[in-house]
């Protein structure tokens, strides 16, 4: 009796979901897959043999991609980092000046809204200005790991106009500003250009 056995390398699927495929250029369907060797006779795997690892498949092109790929951010997990770190920009700078003020409140709302917060309003606004400090911060950080320089430089000139809807900056404010270009990554001299064509642009 004739035998034919080999090696025959099986797949499963262990989850899916959607991630930012660097062949696609774009968001795309995954799976993530995971493979074993197994020794076959007549071509029916019979004796599983050793792993194979892990590797996620792009559902639209059918790369296969090593599963690091997945901590590419697509673009709606980009899109709510910004807003949520310009909703968190929008409160430390009102809570360093006068947060009750209708004017200030009114410019960070539709400032938020411009980021992709449609529903940001009176309450919402309020309810961020009682959040931890850290958070706030943390959400400023996260925002702008996705920015570019000039991108950055519009985050920060948007929170300067924030400040200046009551009036001319208070030092608690200016403080508050370098302290969000900071967590942008931008150095003190570069943030203060930004603030001074801002304020002189508003006069």
């Amino acid at each position: 009796m004739l035998l034919v056995f080999g090696l025959t390398a099986v797949f499963r699927t262990v989850s899916e979901g959607t991630f930012h495929c660097p062949q696609c250029g774009g968001d795309r369907a995954y799976r993530r897959r995971t493979g074993r060797r197994w020794f076959s006779v007549f071509f029916v795997p019979t004796v599983p043999l050793w792993r194979l690892g892990q590797a996620v498949e792009c559902r639209t092109c059918r790369a296969r991609l090593p599963v690091s790929t997945l901590r590419i951010p697509t673009a709606q997990q980009m899109a709510e980092a910004l807003a949520a770190g310009m909703r968190a920009a929008a409160a430390l700078v009102l809570r360093s000046g006068d947060p009750a003020d209708a004017a200030a409140r009114a410019r960070a709302i539709a400032t938020v809204t411009g980021y992709g917060e449609p529903a940001y309003d009176a309450a919402a606004v309020d309810a961020d200005l009682v959040l931890r400090r850290t958070f706030l911060e943390q959400e400023v950080v996260q925002a702008g790991a996705h920015l570019a320089v000039e991108a950055k430089e519009w985050f920060l000139a948007q929170a300067v106009r924030i400040g200046l809807a009551d009036g001319p900056l208070g030092e608690g404010e200016r403080s508050a500003l370098h302290g969000i270009a900071d967590l942008l990554g931008m150095s003190r001299a570069y943030a203060l250009g930004v603030i001074v064509t801002t304020e002189g642009a508003a006069r």
